[in-house]
């Protein structure tokens, strides 16, 4: 694919987006500031139409609503899933409702998933969200091992599971940064690639091992797909998976460790 076949142009609005909704006055509002601080390029497409599961990486605070604003460029309305108790503040809960985001209630083993999947479902919206469920803990930010949220959403009723990577949040807000960088026109590429066939979770969606083998295909067609948007450079073999790296020692403290008995080794000769 040539590259001037992955820069689309404004796609025709889906039913959802020409509907009257609170979106057009957000866009209105937001659209000016994003074109001076944001480029974007496009690359892929999502369903024009029906329900579908956008997941991707997470570099930086900034990607709900950077993300978010390039979904709406793509003809689409961007929803995220919220705790269910957001959903019970006055002001809060009726702009929550009146945008369309997902009340999930949290700790039903996986049931929250099939809730969310109905919603869509009988919405035709899509949502977006973040398997990795935390801002990567990757040393080169590339996307950490993923949790199953994204595939059980999109096998609970066969809903398209679109895998995406995007680059450029960072340069503005990196990770963990306690302010943001003020940038003009950073450039912000999203990656959107084909929907996955989750075909064999219909065996079994319960099998938390099929379940973990499909969330890490997900997170590993994230990579690769990031991987296009940095050339030159090199991802991990494996996922990164952050508790096992964080008991495992950095090349810093094994280096300490190694100096330091090599010197309580030369004081016990000495």
């Amino acid at each position: 694919m040539s590259e001037e076949q992955t820069k689309r142009t404004k796609p025709r609005g889906s039913g959802e987006r020409s509907k009257p909704s609170i979106f057009w006055l957000i866009y209105l509002m937001v659209a000016p500031l994003f074109s001076i601080l944001f480029k974007y390029e496009i690359r892929g497409k999502l369903p024009q139409n029906g329900p579908f599961v956008l997941a991707g990486n997470h570099l930086s605070e900034l990607d709900p609503v950077v993300i978010g604003y390039g979904v709406w460029k793509m003809g689409r309305i961007p929803r995220f899933m919220a705790k269910d108790s957001l959903f019970r503040v006055p002001v809060l809960k009726w702009l929550l409702n009146a945008s369309g985001q997902i009340p999930v209630k949290r700790g039903r083993g996986g049931g929250e998933a099939v809730e969310a999947a109905e919603r869509l479902m009988e919405t035709g919206g899509g949502v977006i969200i973040y398997p990795e469920g935390t801002l990567t803990r990757e040393p080169q930010l590339w996307p950490m091992r993923g949790k199953s949220g994204a595939v059980r959403l999109a096998a609970a009723h066969n809903i398209p599971l679109v895998p995406f990577a995007h680059w450029g949040t960072q340069a503005v807000y990196g990770r963990y940064a306690k302010r943001p960088t003020l940038r003009f026109r950073t450039p912000i590429v999203i990656n959107v690639g084909e929907p996955m066939d989750l075909g064999e979770l219909e065996l079994d969606a319960k099998d938390r091992r099929i379940v973990q083998e499909a969330s890490d295909r997900l997170m590993e067609r994230i990579v690769e797909l990031q991987a296009e948007l940095r050339p030159g450079e090199t991802p991990p073999e494996e996922l990164y998976i952050h508790h096992v790296a964080k008991l495992e020692p950095t090349a810093e403290q094994k280096e300490q460790t190694e100096q330091a008995t090599q010197t309580e080794s030369t004081e016990r000769h000495d």
